[in-house]
């Protein structure tokens, strides 16, 4: 099922000179702040990629032209992504997706096509449910949720894709694990089959706080991801199904528990559209919980607890930024709303540069990059507007304070300087793109590749891979 807002992650870049992003909290003397690098991949759109030979490292491997991926980190520190909307062989296409999975080794800085298919649209193969398989592979899609857990395992859910018969254009709600020390993927739960050919759309939500094998959230793309510190899966809203098969915007929150293999429906509706109660600002409630949305920022605190900010909100079934930051504690259950607005399409309150105060806020937005560092300050870069235009500014939340804190960059758009590859500069830009997929290192650097990006000659899909160092 398609939304109207086309789903699209924003990340417009910055002048490098502008980005403080604490986001490994400190640095050595030695190494350079402030600074993008593009490290591989075109400055051309629509790149097709060289897969090489599978399970094989290779300077000349890269993925081909893609937004909309999978992202994950495995406990090495290499990043990996799955899928996406791509460019297939012989040309961009209309909704041509992969089911490619690529690791990035940071060490060697070279890729590695791990999984599926060279070839876009292709079939999941689900083979058995609960049992890993080298031939087992999701279907080609975009739009997934996806975590990492303790043991370093990958999951993956839902999105718009192919399923087992090959038919495309359809929300989803299975469930995959993947296991990065033998490459095998798992069908864990949910249907093998898409909107499209599936007569079960529809979220089971069985008894609210209650875990059971039938519970099971609808089809749904653009829902927001936690895991908790008990290595259970957290998601929340996106553009789906409810109880009764009705499509539209959601609010419900699921816990899943790896161990038992069973969802839990936490809070929030089971039916569409529904609006949110907010409460007193600072106040947590068992009534409270955010309205239905998509596309929202998130983190996890260090005590446990769940942020979400902003993303595409409904109200009536119209639509609209949202720039209203939630914090759920699952030991308490309660959702508690701790700043920004009820409103849709609020302005954004910048103060003074690289100074927190309890008015600043972040204008409402959707498909902003969100990241936490190691002092566990929340950073939220760029977004969209609610009717096309890209920001560029960055933000710190500190949840020790409740205050915001107005980094860098302008609303303006930079198109892209790439410098010399491999050199860091402070006049590199990576520019105006979207929907991108984004890592953060162990030293706390970002890491981004590909995406929907926009010159001055045009747009088109991505393959070049960025690294920057605050």
């Amino acid at each position: 099922m398609r939304n109207l807002s086309e789903f699209c992650l924003v990340i417009p870049m910055e002048i490098a000179l502008f980005f403080v992003l604490g986001c490994g909290g400190g640095a050595s003397p030695n190494q350079v702040h402030n600074e993008w690098t593009w490290v591989s991949g075109s400055t051309t759109f629509d790149e097709q990629g060289v897969y090489g030979t599978q399970g094989a490292s290779s300077a000349a491997n890269i993925p081909s032209a893609r937004e909309l991926s999978s992202c994950w980190t495995d406990s090495a520190g290499n990043f990996w992504f799955f899928g996406g909307t791509i460019t297939p062989t012989g040309g961009i296409g209309v909704d041509s997706q992969g089911n490619d999975l690529w690791k990035y080794d940071t060490t060697s800085q070279q890729w590695t096509w791990v999984s599926g298919s060279s070839a876009a649209n292709q079939p999941g193969i689900y083979g058995t449910r609960s049992v890993a398989s080298k031939f087992n592979v999701p279907g080609a899609r975009e739009s997934s949720s996806s975590w990492t857990d303790s043991a370093g395992n990958f999951w993956l859910f839902g999105g718009i894709g192919y399923d087992s018969t090959g038919t495309y254009a359809g929300d989803m709600n299975d469930l995959w694990k993947f296991n990065s020390a033998d490459d095998t993927w798992t069908w864990v739960s949910g249907s093998n089959l898409n909107e499209i050919n599936s007569s079960m759309l529809q979220g089971m939500y069985g008894i609210q706080g209650t875990p059971n094998p039938a519970n099971l959230p609808g089809m749904r793309d653009g829902a927001s991801e936690w895991i908790d510190r008990n290595g259970n899966l957290w998601l929340f809203g996106g553009m789906g199904f409810d109880s009764s098969g009705t499509p539209g915007a959601l609010n419900d929150l699921w816990e899943f528990n790896p161990a038992t293999n069973m969802w839990t429906w936490i809070s929030g509706s089971s039916t569409v559209y529904a609006t949110g109660v907010y409460g007193t600002q600072g106040s947590p409630a068992a009534t409270n919980v955010p309205q239905a949305r998509e596309r929202a920022a998130q983190w996890t605190d260090n005590t446990g607890s769940l942020w979400l900010f902003g993303g595409i909100g409904w109200s009536s079934a119209m639509a609209g930024g949202l720039n209203d930051l939630w914090k759920f504690d699952p030991g308490a259950g309660m959702w508690t709303w701790m700043s920004g607005s009820k409103t849709l399409n609020a302005t954004g309150v910048y103060g003074t540069l690289s100074m927190p105060a309890v008015s600043n806020v972040p204008g409402g937005r959707q498909r902003s990059i969100s990241w936490t560092d190691n002092s566990g300050n929340f950073w939220l870069y760029g977004g969209m507007m609610n009717g096309g235009g890209d920001f560029t500014d960055v933000w710190k939340y500190s949840p020790a304070t409740n205050m915001w804190t107005w980094i860098g960059g302008t609303i303006t758009p930079e198109f892209t300087v790439y410098g010399t590859q491999g050199i860091p500069s402070a006049s590199n830009i990576p520019g105006k793109r979207t929907e991108a997929a984004s890592w953060m290192d162990k030293n706390g650097d970002l890491w981004m590749f590909g995406g929907l990006r926009e010159e001055t000659t045009g747009s088109g899909l991505s393959n070049d891979l960025w690294k920057y160092q605050p």
